[in-house]
């Protein structure tokens, strides 16, 4: 029986303080947006020296709130409806300043002042300067934050506005989505992986021809790192066996990289034992040449013949371990998506099988969207095409809801 997938629905209040990273607030409303949540977004008066409100209201397509004693908007107690309405404040980014504020019980402005009136839970995604970051009363604010149950996202070392290093950098947009895993706030579905471990490999491989040569595939990794990420928020301990790849590995998320097929085989069974699900999301090269060239192969012959060698099934492996883990395979077709996929499903004994389309003109590798055919012994549902970190949300929770169901005996 299909079951038609459903958006995030998750009412965020976003919290701009005035610092540099401002800027990231502006991709942050947008990725929340795609995740499927209606945000409304509250700037201190600082914050509008760095960003115009204007451009955060035609993001989220909500008026954007800055004052607290607005005569118009007040005139209904605008601020304690706000604090009622959000599910979820987030403050990005936190300067050092709002931090001290938050952390006297201060209500001096609007978005103060809403952190005091919401019950909503309250995350931080700090940025400043690493000395501001490293100083005791910026450390004592912290750990009074946290006493009080306020999670805190990041900061990330690197490169500052000022030209020097540290720690004080506000987490990427993508990265604070992946630690504050929307879908299982909006379900209710809380941790219910906490204990798991999970493995999922993801990228391409890349299997050489010669030094400089190798033959490859078109995968970014987008996907097993969006589902990796979104594991994670489920409570898993997500590692990540990942091909040549651009992207970073998601908040709470060990990368292990790797460059070849035979690579990716050993480090996923040196791995396997420990694991509770395993997810081949890596588009793995069927053959590598049997013999690659010592040196750089030269444009002197008319013709090139490359003998290639199949390269190890890692997926079929795994499932065939005795007491191995839930299992669960991607499908990437041109033709006859349910066919072939609910073939690999049964010939190679999988829990769960994802399927898509390729070499189209939407969804599949190098684009922003997909769409899914997931398929298990017995049933199968449709994820149509949404935006890959919203998608990876919806197949989580699918694979949490399979899982449990066939280790009954886990959930506790």
């Amino acid at each position: 029986m299909s079951t038609a997938f459903c958006p995030v629905s998750i009412k965020v209040l976003l919290g701009v303080s005035g610092g540099i990273a401002a800027y990231k607030a502006a991709e942050l409303v947008r990725r929340l947006g795609e995740r499927g949540a209606e945000v409304r977004v509250v700037m201190t008066a600082a914050a509008r020296s760095f960003m115009t409100p204007l451009t955060l209201q035609a993001l989220s397509g909500h008026e954007v709130r800055c004052d607290l004693l607005d005569p118009g908007a007040e005139a209904g107690m605008d601020h304690i409806e706000l604090a009622r309405w959000a599910d979820l404040v987030l403050v990005a980014p936190a300067t050092a300043d709002l931090m001290a504020r938050l952390a006297a019980g201060l209500a001096d402005d609007l978005l103060t002042t809403l952190a005091l009136a919401t019950t909503a839970p309250l995350v931080l995604a700090p940025a400043m300067n690493h000395r501001m970051w490293r100083h005791p009363a910026t450390q004592e604010n912290l750990a009074r934050l946290q006493d009080r149950g306020v999670r805190i996202l990041g900061p990330a070392q690197g490169d500052q506005a000022c030209g020097e290093q540290g720690p004080g950098r506000m987490l990427e947009p993508d990265e604070i989505l992946d630690a504050l895993a929307l879908g299982t706030l909006s379900s209710g579905i809380g941790p219910r992986l906490a204990g798991r471990r999970v493995l999922i490999t993801a990228g391409p491989t890349r299997e050489a021809l010669d030094p400089v040569r190798y033959i490859s595939n078109r995968s970014s990794g987008h996907m097993g790192y969006a589902l990796a990420g979104s594991l994670a928020a489920r409570g898993a301990e997500v590692v990540v066996v990942s091909g040549p790849s651009a992207l970073a590995a998601p908040h709470g998320v060990e990368l292990v990289p790797v460059e070849s097929a035979l690579e990716m085989e050993a480090a996923v069974m040196a791995r396997i034992g420990d694991c509770d699900l395993f997810v081949a999301a890596a588009a793995v090269s069927d053959y590598r040449p049997q013999a690659p060239a010592r040196q750089k192969i030269k444009k002197d012959q008319t013709e090139l013949n490359l003998r290639l060698v199949k390269n190890p099934d890692i997926l079929a492996q795994v499932a065939a371990l005795v007491q191995g883990p839930f299992t669960v395979g991607f499908a990437a077709e041109t033709q006859d998506l349910e066919a072939h996929a609910r073939t690999k499903l049964t010939a190679k004994g999988l829990d769960m099988i994802a399927a898509n389309l390729v070499g189209g003109e939407t969804g599949g590798f190098d684009r922003a969207e997909n769409a899914l055919l997931v398929l298990w012994p017995g049933g199968r549902r449709s994820l149509p095409l949404s935006p890959k970190a919203r998608l990876a949300d919806a197949l989580a929770d699918l694979i949490v809801e399979r899982y449990l169901a066939q280790a009954p005996s886990q959930d506790s």
